[in-house]
């Protein structure tokens, strides 16, 4: 004789409800960062004006 068995639900769920409070901040995204050769290609553009300025300030007048 078989015995009734309830039908099992389609979707086991093994996980903690989620913290309502985090959903949104895991749609974030965060923004470009800047790539290495960007930030060299700034340094050395400043270093350059450096230079200028003080050789325009300070003339070398050495032989």
């Amino acid at each position: 004789m078989p015995q009734f068995t309830s039908p099992r639900p389609l979707q086991i769920k093994l996980r903690k409800p989620r913290n309502p409070l985090v959903a949104p901040a895991l749609k974030r995204q965060a923004g470009r960062h800047q790539s290495a050769t960007d930030a060299h290609a700034l340094r050395q553009q400043a270093r350059l004006e450096l230079r200028r300025l003080l050789r325009d300030r300070f003339p070398d007048d050495s032989p």
